[in-house]
């Protein structure tokens, strides 16, 4: 199983439907390049939330939100596979 890598930062909330659909986009990055984003719980979590108010200032005010801090680009909302591979591999 792969580390989760540093810089891609990945919001969620537990109970957040939208985060539940980019399970499967997560695991074939996972299984096919090796990249385990670094999960963030933020609905329970406020140093998380915090967190995520200062990656997202103010551009998507919801989650999931994923955060590359390597190129600072960001995807809100989710997203199909070929979107967070691009991301990600940037």
């Amino acid at each position: 199983m792969a580390e989760p890598a540093e810089h891609l930062i990945y919001f969620y909330g537990t109970e957040c439907v939208h985060c539940v659909e980019m399970d499967e986009p997560k695991k074939r990055l996972e299984q096919e390049h090796g990249l385990k984003l670094k999960e963030l719980e933020c609905w329970h979590n406020d140093e998380n939330a915090k967190l995520l108010e200062k990656y997202d200032r103010g551009r998507c005010g919801g989650i999931p939100f994923m955060y590359n801090t390597k190129t600072e680009k960001f995807i809100c909302g989710n997203c199909d596979y070929d979107t967070l591979k691009q991301w990600a591999l940037e």
